[in-house]
């Protein structure tokens, strides 16, 4: 099976979710399609205002395993997990910018500022399509454009 076939399965998984997680009050994060070990995987991170919890996980399984089936979206057979991002979850979307302005995230971007291209600080702000980053007793401001990947880091 090709890439293009596996963007194809998550297009259409978003397509059927979007309704069931507005229904329910959820956000969706991130969706992987992807073979692991002998089979394929559909990985399903969703979210909520104060975190979402196991009946979250199950009810969104449960409805979204009904509608692959009736809806014949993935041929063969495969996994689905139903989970939440974690403590370290990805940054995909400007409003997910928007919405951890003073947190400590990891940010890899696309060229080098000052021979790096891995940052780690605070996120101090996100307007105009551009993350201000403080780090190491600086400010970077990097172009929403130029970030290949992004993470919440970590804090005790």
């Amino acid at each position: 099976m090709s890439s293009s076939f596996d963007e194809k399965v998550v297009e259409a998984v978003k397509g059927l979710l979007e309704g069931v997680l507005i229904e329910e009050g959820l956000e969706l994060v991130d969706i992987e399609y992807r073979s692991e070990g002998r089979g394929k995987v559909l990985r399903v991170y969703i979210d909520k205002e104060g975190g979402v919890t196991l009946g979250d996980c199950t009810e969104i399984s449960r409805e979204l395993g009904y509608l692959l089936d009736v809806h014949d979206v993935i041929p063969g057979s495969y996994n689905l997990e139903v989970s939440s991002p974690g403590l370290t979850r990805t940054l995909k979307k400007a409003k997910d910018f928007e919405r951890f302005k003073g947190k400590k995230v990891k940010i890899k971007i696309k060229f080098q500022i000052d021979g790096k291209n891995v940052f780690t600080g605070r996120l101090l702000d996100f307007q105009k399509g551009i993350a201000s980053l403080e780090a190491e007793g600086n400010v970077y401001s990097i172009p929403f454009g130029e970030i290949e990947k992004a993470n919440l880091e970590f804090e005790f």
